[in-house]
């Protein structure tokens, strides 16, 4: 079994002396107080998690994780299983969204393949690390056996420390896997108590009949995996839930490894693992749509606390997310109608962040600029 003991590892600790630092910088800049709402508390929430009242996210790190699902079967999808593999060549070749953004925005981009039902062969620029040909059907068995989990948090994991290693300033997850809107409404169902109706969306493009079949899937699968007494066997090598139980998993005796197991993908598992592994290692994330916010949803349950170092990027076109980010008081920064996925609306919202630091650490003073400053 892989170890994934560091899943237990405390988050880390913001720095309130440059919170306060930047905070008070804030204040003598050379406008209103408040004049330039959120991007002055986007400032000072970077300088805390940076630990420097000057923070900058010149060095982005975006990881694009890739992987079928199982569930694909059950005509949940608009496009063909094939496409996952194929966009996974269109990233090699740099053809696609997030490509295009990260090359923009002069960021490092890394595609892990963590399994596709077509075998890509040899891709320069990704790696390749097959946990298997997709998930198995979670609407007939656990999407994931013990070991495929574990590893494939362990490969966020490792992701994560290479971003940091390479200096990123922000890091970005991204995903591509036919069906995975489907696992992400599945999970959100699972840890929120809500109905499939509710969660399920459109996707890659299903009319309101493919919808209506998506939510029927979901439920089906919720039934089939809500069985009192969980095996406890799947559990070593794992810690034990650091949260109390939701609702679900207190009636079923289960936790959210458990729901990550039976109803996720792996792709977005290793999306939750980077997000904890950020969180403990100090390094600012930025959430992209749904099924990012889903894998973050996951990652607060495994890790409490570890949302203090998210930042949302955009509301998602896909109905869910608004659940999810209402779950996760959060509130995101852009609503541009976005929902392609890849991290593309994560990598979208760099630039305002970068200009929210360009702002608080380039403006002058009022006794720079021998301005007047507030005088009632």
């Amino acid at each position: 079994m892989t170890n994934t003991d560091w899943l237990s590892t405390p988050v880390a600790t913001l720095d309130e002396t440059a919170r306060r630092a930047a905070e008070q910088r804030q204040t003598q800049l050379t406008k209103p107080p408040g004049a330039l709402g959120r991007l002055e508390t986007l400032a000072i929430r970077l300088a805390a998690m940076q630990g420097t009242p000057r923070p900058t996210l010149e060095r982005v790190h975006i990881a694009v994780f890739a992987a079928d699902h199982g569930v694909a079967a059950e005509g949940v999808s608009a496009f063909p299983q094939a496409v996952t593999a194929e966009m996974v060549r269109n990233f090699a070749r740099g053809g696609a969204a997030i490509s295009v953004l990260a090359r923009q925005l002069g960021a490092t981009l890394e595609v892990i393949n963590l399994g596709t039902v077509v075998d890509t062969g040899p891709l320069a620029g990704v790696l390749d690390i097959k946990l298997g040909p997709g998930t198995a059907n979670f609407a007939q068995t656990a999407a994931m056996t013990s070991e495929q989990l574990a590893c494939a948090l362990n490969v966020g994991r490792e992701t994560a420390q290479r971003a940091q290693q390479s200096g990123a300033h922000l890091f970005v997850g991204g995903e591509m896997g036919i069906g995975n809107t489907t696992s992400a409404a599945a999970l959100a169902c699972a840890l929120l108590d809500a109905p499939p109706e509710l969660l399920a969306g459109p996707g890659t493009g299903l009319d309101a009949h493919g919808v209506s079949h998506k939510a029927k899937v979901i439920r089906a699968a919720l039934t089939l995996h809500r069985v009192p007494g969980l095996d406890d066997s799947h559990r070593a090598g794992f810690p034990p839930p650091r949260v109390n139980p939701t609702r679900w998993e207190s009636a079923r005796g289960g936790d959210s490894i458990e729901i990550l197991r039976r109803l996720g993908g792996f792709e977005i598992a290793a999306l939750a693992g980077s997000y904890v592994a950020c969180a403990q290692l100090g390094l600012p994330v930025l959430i992209d749509g749904f099924i990012a916010t889903a894998a973050a949803l996951v990652a607060t349950r495994i890790c409490p606390g570890s949302d203090q170092w998210f930042v949302y990027a955009h509301a998602s076109a896909e109905p869910g997310h608004a659940c999810l980010l209402e779950a996760l008081k959060a509130q995101p920064l852009l609503d541009l109608g976005l929902r392609l996925g890849e991290g593309s609306g994560a990598a979208v919202t760099v630039p305002l962040l970068r200009l929210a630091c360009a702002l608080h650490n380039e403006m002058a003073t009022f006794a720079e600029a021998g301005v007047s400053g507030k005088s009632i």
